[in-house]
């Protein structure tokens, strides 16, 4: 018998939570892969701005593979970790977890790194506070 404890859990802290919508979605009614990378983009934004105190920039994605399609009406929720503080980068992991209305099982759909520079007000590269 499996012990609750070995269910797979998000690592990280919750980051974002957004219902998947069907403008979200292609001509088949599957939710578009980018528009799941652009809200891991938030969450690490959101994760990556709070540490440097202030304003950031996205400068790469890590590799990351769906597991999962995502379906219309799934919450959505994007946890975040720090991996690494540069002296101006912050390298973010995000994990996207989804719950479906009609089941109370989250599932992992994806991850991926996400790097980000902090930048000051003309939009230069500045040492994380």
């Amino acid at each position: 018998m499996r012990d609750i404890d070995d269910a797979p859990r998000p690592i990280g802290e919750l980051a974002l939570q957004v219902i998947a919508m069907p403008a979200d979605t292609n001509a088949d009614g599957d939710i578009y892969g980018g528009w799941l990378l652009s809200q891991m983009d938030v969450a690490g934004g959101i994760t990556a701005g709070r540490r440097a105190g202030g304003r950031i920039a996205t400068v790469a994605v890590g590799g990351m593979a769906f597991l999962t399609p995502v379906n219309v009406g799934a919450v959505v929720t994007c946890y975040t970790e720090i991996v690494e503080i540069g002296r101006s980068s912050i390298r973010v992991n995000v994990e996207v977890w989804t719950t479906d209305i009609d089941e109370d099982e989250s599932v992992k759909v994806t991850e991926g790194e996400f790097v980000y520079v902090a930048i000051d007000d003309n939009g230069r590269t500045r040492s994380v506070d």
